[in-house]
C-alpha cells in the first residue's frame, strides 16, 4: 500500500494549510489513519489519528484545538486542516494507516504503510 501525503508549504505565523492523503488501494477499509511529524534532528512526532469507519479522533495536546482531522468517504481522501499554525509545526508531515486499539494510537510502531510526506514550514 502507498501513502500519499500532500499540501503542505509555507506559511506565515497564524496561517492555515490542509493536507491530504491517499491510498493506492483507494481505501482506507478498517484502517487507523495517523499523521505524525518530523522535525530536523528529532523523533517523530504523533500529530493526530481517527479511525476511517468512524469514532473520536485522538490528538497531540500540541495540536489540540488547532488541527482537526477529517474524511471524505467520496473521494476517499483523508485530510489534516491545520489552523493557527506555529513556527514549531514545522516538520515533514506523514501520514501512515495502521490498525489496534485507539490506546496505541500515538505509537509509530502501531502503523506499518507509511507515505513519503510533505513538508510544512511555518516562518514566524
Amino acid at each position: 500500500v502507498q501513502l500519499q501525503a500532500c499540501g503542505g508549504g509555507l506559511v506565515q505565523d497564524g496561517g492555515s494549510l490542509r493536507l491530504s492523503c491517499t491510498s493506492s488501494e483507494g481505501t482506507f477499509n478498517n484502517y487507523v489513519i495517523g499523521w505524525f511529524r518530523q522535525a530536523p534532528g528529532k523523533e517523530r512526532e504523533f500529530v493526530a489519528a481517527d479511525r476511517w469507519s468512524g469514532g473520536t479522533a485522538v490528538y497531540a495536546d500540541s495540536v489540540k484545538g488547532r488541527f482537526t482531522i477529517s474524511k471524505d468517504r467520496i473521494k476517499r481522501t483523508v485530510y489534516l486542516q491545520m489552523n493557527r499554525l506555529k513556527p514549531e509545526d514545522t516538520a515533514v508531515y506523514y501520514c501512515t494507516t495502521g490498525r489496534g486499539p485507539t490506546s496505541t494510537w500515538s505509537q509509530p510502531r502501531s502503523y506499518y504503510n507509511w507515505g513519503q510526506g510533505t513538508q510544512v514550514t511555518v516562518s514566524s
